[in-house]
């Protein structure tokens, strides 16, 4: 039994689309490199003092904008235009930045003494730590010389009674200018926000139910 064979036509096609294929892979960009806040470093023995008066605490994971919930790594130039966010081409978070924060602050709290339970282990009774993040950014001043920005709402409630709220914000200045330098000074903004939640907490005086 004889098989026709293919004719010119068809294989020209078939070889064509190889070499598309193969151009195809050959024209992509470099791997993206992924980045996260790293370990966190031991908490200061004050800090954990100051967040002895408040027990056991429920942390809502972070709410946020939209564009906070994706792996896209954004900077913004303000020395240019300080209106517009760009994404990095080939550098991305390991986890959306309100995951990341969330963590780290249920982290920092937990090393400060208190309990921290999720929304779905909360028992009646005990208060709820809400976040709000307004801006997380790495923001260049200058071509050369940027900083991680970090920008928070806190909002403490015991049951439907909101108990306080305040504001944080922290700024660390990044040892370069770029993807790596931002990772690093914003997770340092993130502590520093952590530690100065943790100070407000041990100042709250909570009411009973």
């Amino acid at each position: 039994m004889h098989f026709p064979r293919p004719s010119r036509t068809s294989a020209g096609l078939l070889a064509l689309a190889a070499a598309l294929l193969l151009g195809g892979c050959a024209s992509r960009g470099p791997l993206p490199t992924f980045y996260d806040f790293g370990p966190p470093a031991p908490p200061a023995a004050t800090v954990q003092a100051a967040a002895a008066p408040l027990p056991v605490l429920v942390i809502a994971d972070a709410n946020g904008p939209a564009w906070l919930d994706t792996q896209r790594m954004y900077y913004r130039l303000l020395y240019a235009d300080a209106q517009q966010s760009r994404p990095y081409a080939y550098n991305r978070w390991n986890t959306p930045p309100l995951q990341l924060l969330s963590q780290r602050l249920k982290t920092r709290v937990a090393q400060g003494g208190v309990k921290v339970l999720s929304t779905t282990d909360a028992a009646a009774g005990i208060p709820l730590l809400r976040i709000d993040v307004d801006d997380f950014s790495q923001n260049f001043d200058s071509e050369k010389q940027s900083s991680g920005q970090v920008t928070l709402r806190a909002s403490l409630f015991r049951g439907h009674l909101l108990v306080d709220q305040k504001t944080f914000s922290r700024n660390s200045r990044a040892a370069s200018a770029d993807a790596q330098g931002g990772a690093q000074a914003l997770a340092a903004a993130s502590d520093a926000v952590a530690a100065d939640l943790l100070a407000w907490l041990g100042t709250l005086n909570i009411p009973k139910e």
